[in-house]
């Protein structure tokens, strides 16, 4: 089968691969439909990610072809979402919400062999893992099928956010960056009722547009200092009730903090690097500080009723689809920051 491959420092080629195939009784194999190019592939595709070579990509729905002789919750046929992180659905960790830190539980192209960049892949622990789009195991509508691709990891990444900040009515929340997540973000504290949105960290009026569409009040093309002072002028003075880092740099983080009202919230999911925090601000202002790694398996099945009847779009974040064939293209254009967020139609 075919299947993207990282070879090093900005090279991802589509290459011939063993196909994939049951190999535990908990297996299940997922005939893969549509697939999506997360940032975190594109620290892989910049050479500060996974070792070379190895499979690429995370985020990705289809059919289930065939499934191991324990596996119960789905069957041939059923169409599902597969969260970027496989988890057994049974250990502590899975019972309390942390599909992430499951104990037995793996990333793509890591821990297991296949990736979701590929024309299949097998689905380990497929009972903890794989969520039906559909009660009956039905195809959804075509139409859906962006929204619900983003529930895999983008989305639910933006919602962890929002969620850990204990988003609620009448905040005003600042999210900084504006990329996929950061627009995620900003519909994730929509829906749990914030009362103004601010979008900080972008010069492109292309994002802007997005930003406004997935429900930004405001947009500051400022970084750092000038972006804290416009967010001071936004607010009277009186800051962000929360704040949702979605970036994961040294300037963001700290630009970030500095945009927190006293007692606020500050949220990340951004993947930090070079990132050190400024304690004593923190303790002298009674910033609470929280997020991590989204849990996305935990989330799917709540946020699944909100994309099928249409109350949400995310899919929105998907600026430009790329055939499986063109994958080299569509990270080059993501790198080049000619797209936001690539989908990948596989079949």
């Amino acid at each position: 089968m075919k299947a993207a491959v990282y070879h090093g420092d900005h090279s991802v080629t589509l290459d011939d691969v063993p196909d994939a195939v049951i190999a535990r009784p908990t297996d299940a194999i997922v005939d893969i439909e549509y697939a999506g190019v997360c940032g975190s592939d594109l620290w892989t595709y910049r050479g500060q990610g996974a070792d070379a070579p190895s499979r690429i990509g995370h985020e990705f729905v289809g059919t289930v072809r065939e499934v191991g002789s324990q596996v119960s919750s789905v069957k041939a046929g059923d169409w599902v979402v597969v969260p970027f992180r496989y988890s057994d659905g049974e250990c502590d960790y899975c019972r309390r919400g942390l599909e992430t830190s499951c104990i037995n539980g793996g990333f793509w192209g890591r821990e297991s062999i296949d990736a979701g960049q590929g024309e299949a892949a097998c689905v380990p622990q497929a009972d903890g893992t794989l969520v039906k789009a559909l009660p009956d195991g039905g195809r959804p509508d075509e139409s859906l099928i962006p929204s619900l691709l983003t529930l895999t990891d983008v989305f639910t990444t933006g919602y962890h956010a929002a969620v850990c900040a204990h988003v609620k009515a009448g905040d005003t929340v600042t999210v900084v960056g504006d990329g996929a997540v950061g627009l995620c973000a900003i519909m994730a504290a929509k829906l749990l009722g914030a009362g103004r949105v601010i979008n900080a960290g972008s010069s492109h009026e292309d994002r802007h547009r997005l930003a406004r569409l997935f429900g930004a009040d405001e947009v500051i093309e400022a970084r750092g200092q000038e972006a804290v002072e416009m967010v001071g002028t936004l607010t009277s003075g009186s800051m962000s009730d929360v704040v949702l880092e979605c970036v994961g740099s040294a300037q963001s983080f700290t630009t970030a903090i500095d945009m927190c009202a006293a007692g606020a919230s500050l949220s990340y999911v951004g993947l930090p690097h070079g990132v050190e925090i400024d304690v004593k601000t923190l303790f002298y202002k009674n910033i609470t500080i929280t997020g991590g790694m989204s849990p996305a398996h935990h989330y799917i099945g709540s946020l699944l009723p909100a994309v099928l009847d249409g109350q949400i779009d995310p899919g929105m974040v998907y600026t430009q689809e790329y055939g499986l064939e063109d994958i080299a293209r569509a990270y080059a254009d993501m790198d080049q920051r000619r797209t936001i967020k690539p989908m990948i139609k596989v079949r």
